[in-house]
């Protein structure tokens, strides 16, 4: 319900402000969605993770990717921070999950 709430509550503001609803708006972006949930926690694999840890994921994810444009840097390295940032929260996932088998 909170998620519901939530989006119904988003899309009212969006229409509030700019008296207009683009319905593709997130359309391309799953490469970013899924690199915020593998920041926070979640497995590619599957059965681990949670909603909190995403939502850490994503606000790293926004922030960091907030800092790139005030910082003054070339926003092309945003595809390479975002590439990076997934391979190594990969390899720490991977990492965590073989030690937890062990034990």
């Amino acid at each position: 319900m909170a998620v519901g709430f939530t989006g119904w509550f988003t899309g009212m503001h969006l229409l509030f402000a700019f008296n207009t609803i683009q319905a593709g708006l997130g359309v391309g972006n799953e490469l970013l969605y899924i690199a915020a949930a593998v920041i926070g926690g979640c497995l590619l694999t599957g059965g681990f993770g949670s909603a909190v840890g995403s939502a850490i994921g994503a606000l790293i994810f926004g922030m960091t990717t907030q800092g790139i444009v005030y910082a003054g840097w070339n926003p092309d390295w945003f595809k390479f921070f975002l590439g990076a940032t997934l391979l190594l929260a990969t390899l720490v996932n991977i990492w965590v999950r073989r030690r937890a088998v062990k034990q």
